[in-house]
């Protein structure tokens, strides 16, 4: 975040401090139950969320030297992302232009070439088909046109985004609204992956981002582990786009008040979350940067899976800095595991009992509010397109 935006917005937390207050909605919202449980709402988020694009992937760190590559499949398309010798970075379906087989799986570093463990057809970090055994036997098909899929991808402010279909265009600025000024401002490009945890819930996935956009929970919920930490009922909002940003206020904000206005620095002070539309939360702790991204599962509006990673500013490379580390990813853990999810997979539950028919986000649940509106609005607008 740039410094006048930190002074602006420090301004704003302190001031609700000072009234007891917080960033307020205009009126109550009413968001229908049926969006965590209708498949057919299910099956057009997929489709337009999801297989469209662009998704936020991870940051550039992710895939640091040249033969460096990962595979992602959350979105339902089986993606192939690769460092290439001269530093870029390319995305491809991974899948063997012969018979469909995967190319790579997992994680790797350092390769020189992909190769199909059916029969061995063999493609570049750049997705060209190099080789494919008993050449003669294909001789009438042209091996420059049978090379990898390629997917469009961008690489900005040290983050990677990658539309699932071939052939897609995006901009990413437009699609962040105003909310690369801050992303610019972080420098990602210089953090460091520390860990990553894969979790699968019985839950919606819009029901993992809601955890994240409301401080009005956490003496109730978190009465021993967040709340000690941040003030309940307290955040800014302001949206970008799609997009939002709201900024939680640990309980050491007063300390700015001793410093000039021109020597604050916000982020020690705060814990800032921003949603990169549609299921990203992207939350910066202080000296850390943690990132969950959220995908529903098949066909089922009751099940997700998300990956939630911790980045450094540092690379870890003392023990110490890794017993750090280790305790704040433990408590992230512990935080989600023992209160966040067990209670979201209540809610599912009792989704599907008739209880109710709509859930109310409060004039205090402004970012609530937001991303709801703003899911029913793309869901509007890709309807409309289609007509």
């Amino acid at each position: 975040m740039r410094p006048q935006d930190q002074r602006e917005q420090a301004r704003k937390l302190l001031g609700y401090l000072e009234t007891r207050t917080t960033a307020m909605a205009d009126g109550v919202y009413r968001n229908p139950v049926s969006d965590y449980t209708c498949p057919r709402q299910l099956a057009r988020e997929r489709d337009i969320f999801f297989r469209r694009g662009p998704l936020f992937i991870g940051l550039s760190c992710l895939l640091p030297a040249s033969g460096d590559y990962l595979t992602h499949d959350h979105s339902g398309a089986p993606l192939l992302l690769v460092r290439q010798r001269d530093g870029s970075l390319r995305a491809f379906l991974n899948v063997c232009r012969h018979r469909g087989a995967r190319v790579a799986n997992g994680c790797g570093k350092g390769v020189s070439d992909f190769s199909c463990p059916y029969h061995g057809w063999c493609y570049g970090l750049d997705g060209a088909l190099l080789a494919r055994p008993d050449e003669r036997s294909f001789a009438e098909i042209d091996k420059a046109t049978r090379g990898l899929r390629e997917l469009p991808v961008v690489e900005k402010y040290g983050m990677i985004w990658v539309a699932p279909t071939p052939g897609a265009t995006f901009e990413i600025d437009a699609q962040l609204g105003g909310l690369e000024h801050d992303l610019a401002a972080y420098a990602l490009g210089s953090y460091h992956h520390y860990e990553t945890r894969v979790l699968r819930r019985r839950v919606n996935w819009k029901i993992v981002v809601d955890t994240f956009l409301e401080t009005y929970h956490l003496s109730t919920l978190h009465p021993s582990t967040v709340h000690p930490i941040l003030h309940t009922n307290l955040a800014t909002f302001d949206a970008f786009g799609r997009n939002l940003r709201m900024i939680g206020a640990r309980r050491t904000i007063d300390m700015l008040r001793k410093l000039p206005e021109e020597e604050w620095n916000l982020i020690p002070y705060t814990a800032i979350i921003c949603v990169l539309f549609p299921n990203t939360v992207f939350v910066m702790q202080g000296d850390h940067l943690e990132t969950w991204h959220v995908y529903p599962t098949g066909d089922d509006p009751d099940e997700c899976v998300m990956y939630a990673s911790l980045y450094t500013p540092e690379p870890a490379t003392t023990e110490s800095a890794r017993r750090h580390w280790d305790r704040n990813m433990d408590l992230l853990m512990a935080t989600v595991e023992k209160e966040d999810f067990p209670l979201s997979e209540g809610i599912q539950r009792g989704f599907h009992s008739g209880a109710q028919d709509e859930i109310l986000f409060g004039r205090n649940e402004p970012s609530l509010q937001h991303y709801h509106k703003s899911i029913k609005a793309a869901l509007s607008e890709a309807a409309t397109a289609a007509s």
